[in-house]
C-alpha cells in the first residue's frame, strides 16, 4: 500500500527550496563542528539526504 499526498506546483517549489535550503544548512553546520568526526558526518549525510529527499516526489 502506496500513501499518495498531490501537491500544487507552488507547494512542491516551496518543498523543495525548503528541503535544498535545510539540507545545505545541516551539510554547512557538519563541516563546521569538523568534518571528520562523527558528528560532522551524520550531520553531512542527513543535510544529503534532506535536499535530495524531494527527488522522489513526483509532481503531476
Amino acid at each position: 500500500m502506496t500513501a499518495t499526498v498531490e501537491l500544487t506546483e507552488r507547494q512542491y517549489r516551496l518543498l523543495d527550496t525548503t528541503s535544498k535550503l535545510v539540507g545545505l544548512g545541516l551539510v554547512a553546520t557538519g563541516l563546521e563542528v569538523g568534518g571528520s568526526t562523527p558528528t560532522g558526518i551524520v550531520l553531512a549525510i542527513a543535510g544529503a539526504a534532506c535536499a535530495t529527499g524531494t527527488v522522489f516526489i513526483t509532481n503531476e
